[in-house]
């Protein structure tokens, strides 16, 4: 690093240079460096670059060093392929914008009604973070006025194109003013990424980032088993190897369903994403399986778009996947930030040739397992989810929830797993033995004198589709 990496070389406007001191960055990283005096010269940038490179941080600073919080008016648009990068761009902004007197960040999303995001819209946010297709809808109902806009964000545009939003993405643009800044941010730039730059960017700075991260440490497996024997494999696989976590994939929703009630009947707590969810189940069982509520989530390729879950030891083909591609992305959720992780694949008879080619556009043989044994115990999930109807608009606290657990309630420290807080509703994990004593004490006792409505989440246990996980939700409420 030099001193020309320094984040006192940009110059920032007092309250961003104080974020991000107290963030306690001192030098840029290399993506930064390159971009960040380009973006603040309101220049259009068309950078390369991988998650986790700070990217984020490099046009959220360029953003807020235009922002007018003077006037009630749209500045930003910043659009992303999933709901879930879009909470995570969001939470960015609003870091490095705590400092910035009445600013407004908002985040539209699809997957939920439409009616509050109107609503909100009421008093007109300086920065809208969301997925093309509900900022469009919003759009076309004149709801955003884009007039004032001066920036465009295109965050992880490779994957936006591969999601099918291109459509979406050029209606939005051809309706935003032609003056404005257009930062492309893509981790891959294939001809389309550079044909979507060509028509929709002015002379914009290319900077491209080599990776430095090590390819990952994934060890591949691939089990011969019969078609009708595949639950009982997974289900030996599961239970012998005992993962923290596992992710397991199947090609079709229905097929998702059915694993999952297979499972369930064998003892194992488990949740099942597919497309009939809507975004609040969604995000509850994201939750359930991040805080160890449920150590296995089954989903199809589809319904697994966007997540992106740390410290996954284990992803599970149920189905081999139809393409060698397919193949690379599903197990690449595993092995990351340099731990090792285990891909493996059930195979039936009538799959051996597509294993094949996987394995040769891999470069690599086939290692064929046997069975595992029979036996071993089945997963059982170590928490319980207690759901809390009030967030950050009700400034809880994760301090807050922990204190009334631990000292209204009188739980130990270690009962208590995981806390997340969203905007209008918080969750926190409980050790399964004292859940319920959780739960009863705090609908008595309430939270800082608030008396909030609490219910306890299903296990995950067979909950493989959206309205049996609502009607577990209202029994476990009556």
């Amino acid at each position: 690093m030099s001193a020309s990496d320094d984040f006192a070389v940009l110059n920032l406007p007092e309250p961003l240079a104080r974020a991000v001191a107290v963030a306690g960055w001192t030098q840029m990283t290399e993506v930064q460096a390159r971009s960040l005096p380009s973006i603040l010269a309101a220049r259009d940038v068309i950078a390369e670059a991988k998650t986790g490179s700070g990217k984020t941080a490099a046009f959220a600073l360029g953003i807020l060093a235009r922002v007018n919080t003077q006037r009630a008016e749209l500045g930003a648009l910043v659009l992303c392929p999933t709901r879930e990068l879009a909470d995570q761009v969001s939470r960015e902004l609003r870091k490095l914008a705590r400092f910035i007197a009445n600013i407004k960040v908002l985040t539209l999303c699809g997957g939920v009604s439409l009616r509050p995001h109107l609503a909100s819209l009421a008093h007109t946010p300086h920065v809208v973070v969301g997925t093309p297709g509900r900022l469009l809808e919003l759009i076309e109902r004149d709801a955003l006025p884009l007039a004032r806009l001066h920036t465009l964000v295109l965050d992880e545009a490779d994957r936006m194109l591969d999601m099918g939003f291109a459509d979406a993405i050029g209606a939005i643009i051809e309706r935003l003013p032609r003056t404005r800044q257009t930062l492309l941010f893509s981790a891959t730039l294939p001809e389309a990424i550079l044909a979507t730059s060509a028509r929709h960017q002015r002379d914009p700075v290319s900077v491209r980032v080599a990776s430095t991260e090590q390819a990952p440490d994934i060890e591949q497996r691939f089990i011969a088993t019969g078609a009708t024997q595949r639950s009982e494999t997974l289900a030996r696989l599961l239970a012998t190897e005992q993962p923290e976590s596992a992710l397991v994939f199947v090609n079709t929703r229905l097929g998702v369903r059915a694993l999952a009630d297979d499972l369930t009947q064998r003892g194992f707590a488990v949740l099942a994403m597919h497309g009939d969810l809507d975004q609040r189940e969604r995000e509850e069982m994201l939750v359930r399986f991040a805080n160890a509520s449920s150590r296995v989530l089954i989903a199809t390729d589809v319904a697994a778009r966007g997540l992106d879950i740390v410290g996954l030891p284990l992803v599970v083909n149920f189905e081999l996947a139809s393409d060698a591609v397919t193949h690379v992305h599903r197990i690449g959720r595993t092995g990351r930030a340099g731990a090792s992780g285990l891909a493996v694949s059930l195979v039936a008879p009538e799959e051996r040739a597509r294993a094949e080619a996987i394995a040769a556009h891999q470069g690599r043989v086939l290692q064929w397992h046997p069975e595992p044994p029979r036996g071993a115990s089945a997963l059982a999930a170590s928490h319980t989810t207690l759901a809390i109807d009030a967030g950050r608009v009700q400034k809880l606290r994760a301090g807050d929830i922990l204190g009334a657990l631990t000292g209204d309630v009188g739980l130990p420290a270690a009962a208590v797993g995981r806390i997340d807080i969203y905007p209008t509703r918080s969750y926190v994990a409980i050790v399964r033995a004292e859940a319920g004593r959780a739960l009863n004490a705090l609908r008595q006792t309430g939270i800082k004198g608030r008396t909030l409505r609490v219910r306890m989440l299903a296990s995950g246990a067979g909950q493989s589709g959206g309205k049996r996980a609502s009607q577990a939700a209202r029994d476990e409420r009556s």
